[in-house]
């Protein structure tokens, strides 16, 4: 009897054994959708960066099911997507196969790419405090990637190399403060702000803080031009171009640098310094906010915000891997916002560059891609994806509230392209 009864619980256990055994052989991979089943898209991003950091390589699955991702069953994994509120799926190797399979086939525009390095990543910010905040800082800490801030100090004495995505600050490389000086000359942020980068250029040993900007400028390109992956928002890119285009040439104003600009300016400028932009014509009125006719008229935007939206580009996943990753979305018509610079004007982009998003009703670039030497720059115009005209002072975006935000969405699409395979970014 005694005998039987251990014959059975041997059994038993056994057979418990042989369960278990078969579940974590077939139950392999972790899933998580990118589509509008995702309760949080943003931090998935993050769940992604984590992955990668922990050794696990992630198959970002390119335009199957809002480009979702995919890895080998961690159980630190899943408790993270628990934690940060990310859906995932347990899935069997049998499903992972047919996912896989049905990527491959000739008639489908999917592809897999595999995510195996994690980017070492720095944000260009001022160290002071000014009364406007950055979207990709803030996509950056809520999805909880980790990034280094630097400014012209780091930059000037070599700290590039070091990091494989640069993003630029809402920044103006041209040295005139943004042009904030007509509204906000006597605010004591812009006060500071002033005197910080005047005593920064002078220890780095310019006469100038348009010297110093760019030169900045000018080791962003190199850093550029030796594998490095930049983007911008808002009044990065355009300022960016503006001053390498200016190279040379005194443009700004009394108010700026304690002298005029320099005469007949507009026609020294040397469009082939630029990266992006080309033809443009810069904005000589100190009181006007914009740095030059690359941005679009603010008013068009306020006159049809109702209307304001621009749609993304579709890439062939197979032959055109990089454009496809950067625009990875749940949904491919993204709401408009607004920013110094808003949007960029189509006749002012260079030919090579790649259009990933448009929009007909105000014919303006709102993102766009382009490669220089072993790099590659993406600028994305406008401010804030989820503030439709944020104004100075206005308080940071709380990404709690848009954990689905298709706009954020391709901020972090930039910052998790670095980590793809490089035999798959060709263009």
């Amino acid at each position: 009897m005694i005998k039987k009864f251990f014959i059975r619980r041997i059994r038993i256990l056994f057979l418990l054994f042989t369960l278990s055994s078969s579940s974590a052989l077939f139950a392999s991979y972790l899933f998580i959708p990118m589509d509008l089943t995702q309760a949080n898209h943003l931090k998935a991003y993050g769940i992604a960066f984590y992955s990668i950091e922990r050794g696990i390589d992630v198959s970002w699955l390119l335009n199957y099911k809002g480009g979702s991702f995919m890895m080998i069953y961690d159980s630190k994994i899943e408790d993270e997507c628990l934690i940060r509120g990310v859906t995932c799926n347990v899935i069997a190797d049998v499903q992972m196969q047919g996912i896989l399979h049905e990527i491959s086939a000739s008639d489908s525009n999917m592809d897999e790419i595999r995510l195996t390095k994690v980017p070492k990543i720095a944000v260009y910010s001022p160290k002071n405090k000014l009364p406007w905040d950055d979207a990709v800082t803030l996509a950056l800490t809520y999805a909880e990637i980790p990034y280094d801030v630097i400014y012209d100090e780091e930059v000037l004495t070599n700290a590039l190399p070091k990091y494989d995505w640069l993003h630029l600050h809402h920044e103006d490389f041209t040295g005139q403060y943004g042009k904030f000086w007509g509204s906000y000359r006597n605010a004591a942020w812009y006060i500071e702000d002033v005197n910080t980068n005047e005593a920064m250029a002078k220890k780095l040993g310019f006469n100038k803080v348009s010297q110093m900007k760019l030169a900045v400028a000018k080791r962003i390109k190199d850093f550029v031009s030796g594998g490095g992956y930049l983007f911008a928002m808002c009044s990065g890119p355009d300022s960016f171009d503006v001053a390498l285009a200016a190279d040379g040439v005194d443009i700004c104003d009394t108010p700026f640098d304690g002298d005029p600009i320099e005469p007949n300016a507009q026609s020294k400028l040397n469009f082939d310094n630029c990266l992006a932009f080309t033809d443009f014509n810069i904005v000589l009125n100190p009181y006007t906010y914009d740095i030059s006719d690359i941005n679009v008229d603010p008013n068009l935007h306020m006159s049809n915000k109702k209307n304001d939206y621009f749609n993304l580009f579709e890439f062939s996943a197979k032959w055109d891997p990089v454009p496809t990753m950067l625009c990875q979305n749940h949904q491919n018509v993204i709401p408009g916002f607004m920013g110094q610079t808003t949007a960029f004007r189509k006749s002012k982009v260079k030919s090579h560059v790649v259009i990933m998003g448009e929009s007909k009703l105000f014919d303006e670039v709102r993102y766009l891609h382009g490669t220089y030497g072993k790099g590659t720059f993406t600028f994305y115009g406008g401010h804030d994806p989820e503030d439709y005209q944020h104004f100075v002072y206005d308080p940071p975006t709380d990404l709690d509230l848009f954990p689905n935000s298709p706009g954020y969405r391709l901020i972090l699409n930039n910052i998790l392209f670095p980590a793809a395979k490089k035999e798959k970014q060709k263009t």
